[in-house]
């Protein structure tokens, strides 16, 4: 495997904006040489859907976007599942969801968001925000598999994403 740069290269598919993205069944995707792995792509799918749950007990009611980013690694000959470390699709995320706030992402792991149920080479990250789209905890009521706080890197390599605005 050829030693990675610094930075993913620079992608002339722009990030999403988080702020103007509107709800749709269509997701923004975008398709990119992993920097990490050898004949490696990623399939970065980000989509916002509307939700509004009733009042549970212990959660109140909440009404709001769910910002789903499903990244799937995928071999750039054949289009097969590839397994690549959490570090490249964390960045990903975290690049995507940086617009609002890049500290408030969930990962879900490598699941089916809606159902829990595993797929090889998909991970998965969410971000909740309300209707004026501002980031909030994960509502209880919504949650369809355990979500866990985007790392922040320790210990992971540094990736930096350079897209084009």
């Amino acid at each position: 495997m050829s030693a990675p740069s610094d930075d993913i290269p620079n992608n002339p598919q722009a990030l999403p904006s988080l702020t103007t993205l509107a709800p749709s069944e269509h997701p923004h995707i975008i398709t990119t040489p992993a920097r990490t792995g050898t004949n490696i792509a990623l399939l970065i799918h980000t989509s916002l859907t509307v939700f509004e749950v009733a009042a549970a007990p212990w959660a109140p009611a909440v009404s709001g976007f769910v910002v789903t980013v499903l990244v799937h690694s995928v071999d750039a000959a054949t289009g097969l599942p590839r397994h690549l470390p959490t570090a490249e699709p964390n960045e990903w995320a975290r690049a995507i969801f940086a617009g609002i706030d890049a500290a408030q992402g969930y990962f879900l792991g490598a699941v089916d968001p809606d159902t829990g149920e595993h797929r090889d080479g998909q991970l998965a990250y969410r971000l909740y925000l309300d209707t004026d789209r501002q980031p909030i905890r994960v509502p209880h009521q919504v949650v369809g598999c355990p979500h866990y706080r985007i790392r922040t890197g320790d210990g992971d390599p540094e990736i930096r994403i350079v897209t084009t605005a």
